[in-house]
């Protein structure tokens, strides 16, 4: 616990982009299911 090594830190912070990086997808993707929904109707 509480390891200051640059690896760790790296390793954090990549971990932070690709949660970052996966919400954007999901929101992206929703807001593109529901406009094609919307040009169904």
């Amino acid at each position: 616990m509480g390891d200051k090594s640059p690896k760790s830190n790296q390793k954090k912070s990549t971990q932070k982009q690709a949660k970052a990086s996966s919400a954007a997808t999901k929101k992206t993707a929703a807001v593109a299911s529901k406009q094609a929904a919307g040009k169904k109707k």
